[in-house]
């Protein structure tokens, strides 16, 4: 996941439990179970107001980020949060509200959650050295998906509670002497995100904002570049903080990359961001797939797809502008390595590039496909007066490494 020869993934996102009622008065057992299995249910760090933390809690995330940690010093990590405790909450369960499109935070709870978050982040550092670069208090709030017995933590936050809560968060963590900063407002939608960006603006709270996050579950273009504009108009850091795709097969795998494609080139996020490495079932929620029960696991398809453009694009490249849908273009800082990723979703084609640099002699090419997967690919391409062509086989990705 880490290596650079691998994913050479370096951001990576913490999930602060809520923790449900350890006595299941307001919702079922195992009810978070029926849907992504028993690994939904969070750990809380504390059972009721007044309760002391309970720091060994919640072992297994833990040891996965600092042996990420470990691997690679240099990853960023942000905080986020689903749910409050449950007894923060109107429903008593962390799953939602009974009325999913409903608030579920108490607002006399307010100062007490922002307290719960700033006090994770603060033992993060004093115990393990982390310090979290961002911490995000919601997630996909303004949708209704988050209910009573559902199947993971979430809670729903009208825009006017998001920003209440956040008037009442940042005085707190500003006081903690962490430099962590808040990052917000992780929307499904890009729609969803503009619509939040611009009560923020309204409300006159985006100065408390250190980073603007989006998922891109829905999204066109057109949304991208207008949400792209206000974000960076307004100066803020910018993530594609998660998203993720159904589909079958390399299909739906290449549909993601060029959802991939599509949030760099429009959205132009400093960072972009999976909905997460592993799955038990199928092989496109995740990059590795395996069975918990049996310890076993593999690399499925997905996998190899985002290494062209994980393992080859890097941190602080450049990306730069194509005319080609299809196509992502990068180049590093010293300015003598050129990456093109190229996608192929449909039958056979074939892509011409002009490369107008007199000192551009050749290129080393990877391609993934139903047979293959991140293979060097020594023949299919051709290089004449600069013009480079290459065959682009059928469901196919690659990418070309020219010095």
């Amino acid at each position: 996941m880490v290596s650079p020869d691998g994913l050479n993934y370096s951001h990576f996102r913490y999930n602060i439990g809520g923790g449900d009622d350890p006595e299941n008065r307001n919702c079922d057992l195992h009810h978070m179970g029926k849907g992504k299995g028993l690994r939904a249910e969070m750990e809380g760090f504390k059972d009721f107001t007044g309760d002391r933390y309970h720091w060994e809690r919640d072992s297994a995330q833990r040891r996965i980020m600092l042996k990420i940690r470990e691997k690679r010093p240099d990853a960023v990590f942000e905080a986020f949060s689903n749910s409050c405790p449950y007894y923060m909450t109107y429903s008593g369960c962390v799953g939602g509200n009974k009325d999913g499109g409903k608030d579920n935070l108490k607002p006399e709870y307010y100062e007490e959650f922002a307290h719960y978050l700033v006090d994770v982040c603060k033992h993060y550092k004093e115990a393990y050295g982390i310090e979290f670069k961002t911490l995000e208090p919601f997630n996909e709030s303004a949708t209704n998906y988050w209910y009573q017995n559902g199947s993971q933590e979430g809670c729903h936050f009208d825009y006017s509670s998001q920003i209440a809560f956040l008037r009442v968060l940042a005085p707190i963590l500003q006081a903690s002497g962490l430099s962590t900063i808040i990052s917000a407002s992780d929307e499904t939608s890009v729609e969803h995100s503009i619509r939040a960006f611009r009560a923020y603006q309204e409300a006159g709270v985006l100065s408390l904002v250190g980073q603007w996050n989006t998922h891109t579950y829905q999204g066109d273009n057109r949304q991208r570049m207008r949400l792209s504009s206000l974000v960076h108009e307004a100066n803020l850091p910018f993530w594609m903080s998660e998203t993720g795709s159904g589909g079958r097969g390399i299909e739906g795998n290449l549909k993601l990359a060029q959802r991939l494609f599509d949030d760099v080139r429009y959205l132009k996020p400093e960072a972009w961001f999976d909905w997460q490495y592993m799955e038990e079932w199928g092989d496109q929620w995740c990059l590795i797939n395996g069975s918990f029960r049996r310890q076993f696991y593999q690399k499925v398809k997905n996998y190899y797809i985002r290494q062209h453009c994980s393992r080859f694009i890097k941190h602080g490249y450049d990306i730069l502008y194509t005319d080609c849908p299809q196509t992502l273009a990068a180049t590093n800082a010293s300015r003598d390595t050129l990456i093109l990723v190229l996608l192929n979703e449909g039958d056979e084609t074939t892509h011409n590039i002009q490369i107008q640099n007199s000192k551009f002699k050749k290129a080393k090419v990877y391609r993934t496909s139903a047979t293959e997967n991140l293979a060097e690919i020594k023949d299919g391409f051709t290089l004449k007066n600069h013009n480079l062509s290459i065959v682009l086989p059928k469901q196919s990705i690659t990418t070309l490494v020219i010095k």
